[in-house]
């Protein structure tokens, strides 16, 4: 995650904004209930939990106004994080990662992070509206107009929860195009990987997104909103086409 995703996370999570339910409280209620049931009692507390007002944070209402949101979608090892961080330097554009907040909140160890623990331990999927309720919160925390969003939607469901949720659309979808074979190569040799980048992991990532994205990207396809850019190539060449880009499309012309 870029520095501006990783300080709206940290003074999100220090400020205790997002979150108001006691986890001892909660742990407390769910043993004494069945395991579905208890499934369904710890996503409403995680939707509540991120989805309610900050009254002590002044100005969030201005704040949380409409967004030009920029949703990056690629492959595993397309690029997409490094391309993100150069847009954000440049352009000091806020840039944000869904998995990235919910595995830095949990990380953290903090009670908060906790109660979603609590959901992935019980073998179920993160809700798409307490997702979306962390991207709403964090793009609250920023004054600025335009925002990234690295991998995000991953499927027809976050994509209609984001609509119904957050009240519109993205601006624009960045595809970033690259073979399977050239994902593979980069996720295997590079440093920071994942302790499951190995090639038959890594084959199924990237089929998952293939088959979860296909219906995403027609609908956003039709509608004229994806931008797609060859990223199997040195990574210069792909922020030179990329920079120019967001200066058509996100930097105000001088009269």
């Amino acid at each position: 995650m870029s520095l501006v995703g990783e300080a709206g996370l940290r003074q999100l999570c220090q400020s205790r904004q997002i979150f108001r339910c006691s986890h001892t409280c909660l742990k407390g209620l769910l043993g004494q209930v069945r395991s579905s049931d208890r499934h369904r009692i710890v996503t409403a507390q995680a939707l509540q939990m991120v989805t309610a007002p900050s009254p002590e944070a002044p100005g969030q209402r201005e704040a949380a106004a409409k967004k030009r949101v920029v949703f990056v979608v690629g492959g595993p090892g397309s690029g997409k994080g490094t391309q993100c961080d150069l847009i954000s330097r440049d352009f000091s554009v806020p840039f944000f990662s869904a998995g990235e907040l919910i595995r830095s909140l949990i990380a953290s160890g903090c009670a908060e992070g906790k109660q979603l623990q609590d959901i992935i331990l019980q073998g179920h999927i993160i809700p798409s509206e307490v997702t979306v309720g962390l991207l709403q919160k964090a793009m609250a925390e920023t004054s600025s107009d335009t925002v990234l969003i690295d991998g995000f939607p991953r499927n027809t469901e976050n994509r209609t929860v984001w609509q119904s949720q957050v009240g519109y659309d993205c601006e624009m979808v960045l595809l970033f195009d690259c073979p399977e074979e050239v994902m593979l190569q980069r996720l295997k040799h590079r440093r920071d990987g994942r302790a499951d980048d190995n090639e038959d992991t890594i084959r199924k990532r990237v089929q998952n997104f293939k088959s979860q994205m296909a219906p995403v990207l027609d609908y956003y396809q039709s509608i004229g909103k994806v931008t797609t850019i060859n990223t199997d190539r040195p990574v210069e060449d792909i922020y030179s086409e990329l920079n120019s880009i967001w200066r058509q499309r996100f930097v105000p012309t001088s009269p």
